[in-house]
């Protein structure tokens, strides 16, 4: 027999600190599999994208400059599908909308290991983006504050200011903030490195490992549902 734990005490499945490191180490994992399989390419952020857009077009580069916009446009429909799964109106049909980002971003990983290295880059990095898009719309917060799973700028400024006020001010809540988006950083990080083995081991099939990853994660949802914990804050998101 299975007891509901306190809610008081309940951090939902969705915003969960072991759920958001494995899904930060699947981001780091990707952005190592495109760029050791693909050219340097990083496919989860656009950053990149968008100054390399910018600085073919001041050369007068328009051929190359059109090149960037494909993981660009794939990035906005990944963002325009998990905000569409998530409307009311889609939410009567499909249940559990988070679980089936998370069955997206399944598929199409484990489709992209069977793509071999002949067929161009970019149905590749367009794939990628596409799903680090749905992933980083979908899942925003850690415990209760904003973070990212595929890149580390804006979680190494949480760090940072969380280490600030726990040392400067005896904050211990700070403590526990910098202790959290610490371990998401370990997270992508360590999923960096294990797909820079699996990569040399398995070569484009490394993807699947990442696929793999993402079922650990959907599993999560089912273990806490078994266990009375909330999947997520809102029935909708």
């Amino acid at each position: 027999m299975t007891h509901a734990p306190d809610p008081r005490n309940v951090v939902v499945t969705s915003e969960s600190v072991r759920l958001g490191v494995l899904l930060a180490a699947v981001g780091g994992f990707l952005d190592v599999y495109t760029f050791m399989t693909r050219d340097g390419v990083f496919a989860n952020a656009q950053t990149a994208n968008v100054v390399l857009f910018g600085i073919d077009i001041a050369s007068g580069q328009w051929q190359s400059a059109m090149g960037y916009l494909p993981p660009l446009v794939a990035f906005v429909l990944g963002v325009f599908t998990a905000e569409f799964v998530s409307r009311p109106a889609v939410a009567r049909i499909v249940k559990r909308p988070v679980r089936a980002v998370l069955v997206i971003e399944i598929v199409v990983i484990a489709v992209v290991g069977f793509v071999p290295l002949s067929v161009p880059n970019a149905v590749v990095t367009i794939s990628i983006s596409f799903v680090a898009a749905l992933q980083v719309t979908t899942f925003r917060v850690l415990v209760d504050q904003a973070f990212s799973t595929t890149m580390t700028t804006g979680n190494l400024r949480s760090l940072s200011q969380a280490v600030f006020h726990r040392v400067t001010g005896g904050d211990k809540a700070a403590g526990m903030r910098a202790i959290n988006f610490g371990s998401v950083i370990a997270g992508f990080l360590g999923g960096a490195v294990l797909g820079a083995v699996m990569v040399k081991m398995l070569d484009t099939g490394a993807a699947w490992v990442a696929s793999g990853m993402l079922v650990v994660a959907l599993a999560l949802f089912m273990f806490d549902e078994w266990r009375g914990v909330p999947r997520v804050r809102h029935p909708l998101t």
